[in-house]
């Protein structure tokens, strides 16, 4: 690890003893597997002090930021005396200045880890008790960066709602942003740096106008334009050299100022007013390009409305979308936007999701059907009757409940993400700014080694001094810092208007060059809603007594399988009234065990009976498992007591899409997907040949699926797919966890790396073909950049000019950034639309 990190992270657990433990055993065992972790253990709480989470983790690999959202994902709470903020600023125009900008904030003291990037995000996650926000932007407008105002903030935020925020001890939000517009970064105002380096290049046109086409001009007027050409042209420039020496470093624009100075030292203004202007040019052409991909990121955040129409006190009237609270009633008329996450009350429609999810048709929607249920259990809603703040309303007219406050809806969170996915760098970026700090002192040591030329040629100490000059610019690897950033917005910013949140440029890259696939069965292959297709009873038990002991205890339960047995039990009893039970506890991935009429009773796998002093099965009953099994059932026993009362058969739908999906996978090359599950393994193999998997790995316990996850990348790079609750330690094994559904689900959209926000396998091919596709951009930008270089460098030796060799610079760096930008037209070969 390059620069490993010890953290004590005061944590909030659970105040329920059971719980605080499954936190804990959670939270440890997920960041544990992640890379970039060597360590990881929760210290106690003490008299004066919460439990600590103790992590020694590399922040290049595993950032602070991700940390914060699997600690959320995992029921705890980071306190609030580390900070996080994402701010869009003003004042970074290109890949240098970005950082500068971070090695600037890195450099303080109380800031943990500091990121920024050449569209103009800055994120930083600091300790409250060293440094404060307003000092961190104090050292950002040293620097000449200042915040801008309503560009990172979140949908329907208002002007106090940046994208900048904390999270305190008891989850409640803390603006980080004081409301101010500072987009007057600059003194003439965003496009000041282009308008510097016009002015050099007409500076420069003028003074060579003069000199060659004006005669008896005086001789000092055309140095006189070059001089001020210099001024203009080189403002920025310099500025950032300044800015790097401060810091000890040696940049691409240091460089280039001592080859202009070396310029004019010989005399030679013209060529080092056009190496300036050129430069400069450059940088304000990169600037409006990235600017192009950060756009794209802030259309997310325009698409949810400014204000929404409520229903209150038997009145209807409109309200800014920030003064909603859970429990509004909005009104949403034909076509207009949704502006709010929530769930029908009334009326039926069908929304275009594709705004937040990425799909591609509009989605049926209808009321649900207990509101009193839905508003206590908001996340169990079905999709049928679940909104989302941004999405666009069909011909019917509706009424929502809201369920999130506009910064807490989808849109909010991916708009928030993605801000700091942005400033995530990938494993080529790392490489290539370790490459660049090597390669900067070298082309220094070589421009040195040149200037005693003529000591070894017959030529005049100012050819030597020209030359050396001409390979300082030559060499500049400009394109090469800009190579992979760029490529990585784009990508970021084309996933989320696909419906995809991709949190940083590691999972992006990851992504297209996965070995495997490992999918889970329930709610990923399958629709996650079983049905009981068998009832076998013992000897001597009625059907109806059988359901009513299992209606009982799994009510109290809120898995899958527990819901199909309450929800067709009580179908099948006709609405009979069943006793209550009571005392329910989770043997994971077993079943469960309740209290019923005084007595024990466990319903769950046959292979739970037998261990952990539960009694075996009869012959009669394991012999009935067997032939349920057989026929690709999921099983359930249950037992009261010392009695075997019988078993339940349930079967899961495959997913209409996925059979699709895996095809398209198979034909973009992925040649291994996995089904790993916890069913019996003829469960299991039923459920893989009907979608078309290779392999199918069932009977595994939750450790178990951490096990073959581990196995899976010994042998390569394996992506895991579940729904981010109950696979959460195994997508945290994996090189990339993708959750789908995360739309709908807080935990999904923290603890995954990559987030399919529809429940659709469909968008899963999209995400691997767009990864691929910037794996090849990010090589096409590092091939040129070096090849560029490569080229230069001998040619400026045997005699190209300065000009010539800024001017086949600059336009290298601007060949990688537009490549880089094709990547947000692309389009999902497999999708008529994304």
């Amino acid at each position: 690890m390059t620069s490993k990190l010890r953290l004590d992270i005061p944590v909030l657990l659970p105040e329920v003893d059971d719980m605080a433990d499954a936190c804990v055993n959670r939270l440890t065992a997920d960041l544990a597997a992640r890379e970039g972790v060597e360590k990881v253990h929760i210290v106690p709480a003490e008299a004066e002090f919460p439990a600590r989470l103790c992590l020694h983790y590399d922040p290049e690999v595993l950032p602070l930021a991700r940390i914060r959202e699997i600690t959320q994902a995992a029921g705890a709470q980071i306190t609030s005396r580390f900070g996080h903020l994402t701010w869009n600023v003003s004042g970074i125009g290109h890949e240098r200045r970005a950082r500068t900008a971070a090695e600037k904030l890195r450099a303080m003291k109380g800031v943990l880890e500091a990121e920024a990037n050449a569209a103009g995000t800055v994120h930083v996650e600091f300790d409250r008790e060293a440094i404060s926000k307003d000092a961190i932007d104090e050292a950002l407008r040293s620097l000449g960066v200042r915040r801008t105002g309503e560009p990172a903030s979140v949908p329907g935020g208002g002007k106090d709602a940046h994208v900048g925020h904390d999270h305190g001890p008891a989850g409640e939000k803390h603006d980080e942003g004081d409301g101010h517009d500072h987009a007057h970064g600059e003194f003439l105002g965003p496009n000041t740096e282009l308008i510097f380096a016009l002015s050099s290049g007409a500076l420069l046109g003028i003074g060579v106008a003069i000199e060659y086409l004006v005669a008896g001009a005086p001789h000092w007027l055309p140095t006189a334009c070059f001089i001020a050409a210099y001024f203009f042209g080189g403002f920025f420039t310099l500025r950032e050299a300044i800015d790097n020496l401060r810091l000890r470093r040696f940049e691409i624009d240091t460089l280039m100022l001592v080859a202009a100075a070396g310029a004019a030292a010989l005399g030679a203004f013209e060529e080092g007013a056009l190496l300036l202007f050129l430069f400069s040019l450059g940088h304000a052409l990169e600037h409006y390009a990235m600017g192009r991909a950060k756009r794209a990121i802030e259309a997310l955040a325009e698409l949810a409305p400014p204000v929404a129409t409520v229903r209150r006190d038997g009145e209807t009237r409109e309200i800014p979308v920030e003064e909603l609270v859970v429990g509004d009633i909005v009104v949403v008329r034909p076509n207009e936007r949704l502006a709010a996450d929530g769930f029908l009350v009334r009326g039926t429609t069908s929304i275009n999701q594709a705004p937040v999810t990425g799909e591609s048709i509009p989605v049926d929607k209808r009321p649900v059907a207990d509101v009193a249920i839905a508003r206590e259990r908001p996340d169990s809603v079905d999709g049928a009757s679940r909104v989302f703040a941004g999405t666009i309303n069909g011909s019917g007219a509706v009424e929502i409940e809201v369920t999130r406050r506009s910064t807490d809806s989808a849109l909010a969170k991916v708009v928030k993400m993605v801000s700091e996915a942005e400033a995530q760098k990938s494993p080529t970026q790392r490489f290539t700014e370790k490459f660049e700090r090597f390669f900067v002192p070298v082309v220094l040591a070589l421009a040195v080694v040149m200037l005693f030329g003529w000591v070894v040629v017959d030529e005049p100490f100012r050819d030597s001094f020209y030359r050396a000059m001409a390979v300082l610019v030559a060499a500049s690897p400009c394109a090469l810092a800009i190579a992979t950033p760029s490529a990585v917005l784009s990508g970021v910013a084309r996933a989320a208007r696909g419906g995809v949140l991709v949190k940083g440029g590691g999972p992006l890259e990851n992504l297209g060059s996965l070995t495997a696939i490992a999918f889970d069965k329930t709610g990923t292959l399958t629709e996650g809603k079983p049905r009981i297709t068998d009832i076998v009873t013992a000897e001597g038990v009625a059907e109806r007594d059988l359901l009513e002991v299992a209606v009982a205890v799994e009510s109290l339960s809120d898995h899958p399988l527990a819901e199909a047995i309450v929800r067709d039990g009580r179908e099948k009893l006709d609405g009979r009234a069943v006793a209550e039970a009571s005392d329910l506890k989770s043997l994971t991935g077993k079943g469960v065990m309740a209290t019923l009429k005084g007595q024990t009773v466990w319903i769950g796998k046959a292979e739970m009976f037998g261990s952990d002093g539960i009694p075996y099965l009869g012959t009669a009953m394991t012999e009935a498992i067997a032939r349920l099994r057989d026929g690709g059932r999921t099983t359930m026993v249950v037992r009261q007591g010392d009695r075997d009362l019988g078993a339940i058969g349930l079967m899961d739908t495959p997913r209409t899409a996925a059979r699709d999906a895996l095809a398209k996978l198979h034909e973009i090359g992925i040649t291994r997907m996995i089904m790993i599950s916890g069913d019996n393994q003829k469960v299991a193999d039923a459920i893989a040949r009907d979608v078309g998997l290779d392999e199918a790995w069932g009977d595994l316990m939750p450790e178990d699926k951490v096990e073959a996850i581990k196995k899976l990348r010994s042998e390569g790079k394996v992506a895991m797919v579940g729904d981010g609750v109950n696979d959460a330690p195994a997508m945290a094994s994996a090189t990339v966890g993708i959750a789908m559904g995360a739309a709908g689900s807080d935990v999904a959209l923290e603890t995954a790396d990559v987030a399919l926000m529809a429940d659709d396998l469909a968008h899963l091919p999209f995400a691997v073909g767009l990864s691929r596709r910037t794996r090849s951009i990010i090589l096409q930008n590092v091939v040129v950049s070096l090849g560029i270089v490569a080229v230069l460098v001998p040619a400026t030796i045997f005699g190209l000019s300065i000009g010539a060799a800024v001017a086949v610079h600059e336009g290298s760096t601007l060949l990688v950034v537009f490549n880089a930008l094709r990547l947000l037209a692309y389009r999902d070969p497999y999708r008529a639309a994304a």
